[in-house]
């Protein structure tokens, strides 16, 4: 399949604009990273570790001190241009658009930059207007509008123009629940409705990358450490996996030791209550469909099931050493 984007080796230098106020920073570290068309991919990485750096060489705001750098299979260097025509960009917390405008004239000025008709632009704005729960609000002035508002205003700017590529640095930043969840409900919507639209977000929430995004990439101090789908990683964690099961009485429990996939298994009764509690430490995953079955064929019924296994939380402390900052 056709690259969205293609890294090779790409490092950024940042030099002090003195030689004598300090040291130089490597904010990129000869990153390989190739990201698919029609992905929704995550990248994750602790305050400083080179994620914002990626997308503004990305979306032609930066140049590399060395590597290359494809979007849309152009050269963010020397065909700048091409690539500007085909992304847009998004970050959360951003104060985007002037004050003094309308919500709808800030949108429509920002389609006319990439060259929108203006029938368009103005009737695809009024549809996501009221996709977003805006319509109401589009006569509104910009500075009016609340935080979680003002943000959605913002994803609307990037989506407006049908990007083939965007770039979320963020987009769910400090946002309410309900903000967020329309946010991201909209973002899996966008990638689903046409082939080969593309997403690269950033995010400090681990729930949203693992609910969101195909595959993930862990960067920290400018390397890219691990990128693989979230539950290919969440393998790498040597932790066990739990499986709580609460059911009516049970006389044979002979056999759920022995089941394929269980490392260990406990149970106590619970006479009072006519129940009997199992616990499973499972090295597989196919092992809960087996139990199940084993649970059934006695004749009991299941009245609660819990089951806890590694997050990407776990993945991304053991990669770094440490959570966000």
């Amino acid at each position: 399949m056709q690259s969205a984007v293609e890294v090779k080796g790409l490092t950024r230098v940042f030099e002090p604009k003195k030689k004598k106020e300090g040291k130089s920073v490597t904010a990129l570290n000869k990153v390989d990273l190739r990201i698919a068309r029609g992905e929704l991919f995550g990248l994750l990485g602790p305050n400083g570790a080179g994620k914002t750096t990626l997308l503004k060489i990305l979306s032609t705001l930066l140049l590399p001190t060395a590597g290359k750098a494809f979007v849309a299979g152009f050269d963010v260097e020397k065909d700048f241009t091409e690539v500007r025509k085909r992304i847009n960009m998004v970050s959360g917390g951003e104060i985007s658009g002037y004050g003094l405008l309308t919500v709808k004239e800030n949108l429509w000025m920002f389609t006319q930059f990439y060259g929108m008709k203006s029938s368009v632009a103005k009737q695809r704005i009024d549809e996501m207007l009221a996709q977003f729960g805006l319509a109401d609000k589009k006569d509104e002035k910009v500075r009016t509008l609340s935080t979680g508002q003002r943000q959605k205003m913002n994803v609307i700017r990037g989506f407006v123009t049908d990007p083939e590529i965007i770039f979320l640095d963020e987009p769910t930043l400090g946002l309410d629940v309900n903000a967020s969840r329309v946010i991201r409900e909209f973002i899996v919507d966008w990638v689903q409705a046409k082939d080969n639209r593309t997403v690269l977000l950033t995010t400090h929430y681990m729930m949203e990358a693992d609910q969101l995004c195909d595959r993930i990439a862990i960067i920290d101090d400018g390397r890219i450490l691990a990128c693989d789908t979230p539950e290919n990683l969440k393998k790498l964690v040597k932790m066990n996996r739990t499986l709580k099961l609460d059911v009516t009485s049970l006389k044979d429990t002979s056999k759920f030791g022995s089941l394929t996939g269980v490392e260990q298994f406990t149970f106590q009764d619970d006479a009072e209550k006519d129940q009997t509690h199992l616990k499973f430490i499972l090295t597989d995953d196919s092992a809960v469909t087996e139990i199940i079955s084993e649970v059934q064929s006695k004749g009991a019924r299941i009245l609660s099931l819990q089951k806890t296994e590694p997050t990407l939380e776990d993945v991304f402390i053991k990669m770094v050493g440490k959570g966000f900052e």
